[in-house]
């Protein structure tokens, strides 16, 4: 049987989210503490692939996951699902609004619900947690160091809590995007609506190192969705770029542009091909299909006289 880590506890965005997957079904799902619990357990073979949350529509890209998939043992993203996230206020049954000063929650839905908490809970203390889940699961600890916890309402039901207060969220339209990822192997089968994430490491001090990446995938028509830097943690100042682009590994376009950048950088991470959640399909100009490339290729070795 198939093993998934996730971040856990019980409960989780990250399991509702691994529940959406085709891939979930038979398999045995697996908490595991921390994002990096969870890729761990991926690396080392305890699990065959494991679901981590990527980046929020509200907070942006979650850096540990980030770092982690740039660096360490290998591991390549193979497919993606987006959720839609709701927060709810949970408590222990009987425990009142006014009751309450002190919450627990991930940072990452504290930064959802500031703008709730400033209206209806002015000068509460939040305190972060692991995780949504694991915050209402500390709910049950003896002794009891926070009152409430912000959460998915599934948590209410799997540790006997009341919801207080549902779907506080200041943005409605919130979602978050999981990556299910495991070790290297056969690449999925491109679909023609797929995303490609790489780590780019450049030399250091290179001028325009940046002008140089976009450059290679410009003049491709390759389009990036996501692109942000992150710091190498080796040498201040020495930084990565995390990027999504639009394409498969197996598409020439994205092909030539992974050459361009192995010529330009000084590491090219390929962290996977895989189909992207929304099923969009990129719009490609003339010049940058595979038949263009095709044909261009064969006009050189007419050239050559092949």
């Amino acid at each position: 049987m198939t093993r998934i880590a996730y971040l856990g506890p019980r409960g989780t965005f990250a399991e509702a989210a691994l529940r959406l997957l085709p891939a979930s079904a038979d398999a045995e799902l697996v908490p595991a503490a921390s994002v990096h619990a969870a890729l761990d357990l991926a690396r080392t073979g305890e699990v065959d692939q494991a679901l981590v949350p990527m980046e929020n529509s509200v907070e942006g890209s979650v850096p540990l996951t980030l770092d982690e998939l740039s660096s360490g043992t290998g591991l390549v993203i193979v497919d993606e699902v987006v959720l839609p996230v709701t927060m709810n206020l949970l408590a222990p049954r009987g425990t009142t609004l006014s009751a309450i000063t002190r919450i627990a929650t991930h940072p990452h839905a504290h930064a959802q619900v500031r703008g709730w908490l400033d209206a209806h809970l002015p000068g509460v203390v939040v305190l972060p947690a692991l995780s949504t889940a694991g915050a209402a699961a500390g709910l049950n600890d003896e002794p009891r160091v926070y009152d409430a916890a912000i959460s998915p309402a599934i948590a209410a039901d799997i540790y006997g809590l009341d919801i207080l207060a549902a779907n506080i969220g200041d943005t409605e339209d919130a979602h978050t995007r999981f990556v299910l990822v495991q070790r290297p192997g056969a690449v999925p089968a491109r679909t023609g609506a797929d995303k490609t994430t790489l780590a780019l490491y450049i030399h250091h001090d290179q001028p325009g190192a940046l002008l140089a990446i976009l450059t290679e995938f410009a003049v491709r028509g390759v389009n990036m969705t996501r692109i942000e830097s992150r710091p190498t943690r080796k040498v201040l100042g020495d930084y990565f770029f995390s990027v999504d682009i639009e394409g498969h590994i197996h598409d020439a376009r994205v092909a030539e542009a992974l050459m361009g950048l192995h010529r330009v950088c000084l590491d090219v991470r390929y962290l996977g091909s895989y189909p992207r959640h929304d099923g969009h399909e990129p719009v490609l100009r003339p010049g940058v299909t595979d038949a263009d490339f095709a044909e261009a290729t064969e006009w050189l070795r007419k050239l050559e006289g092949h």
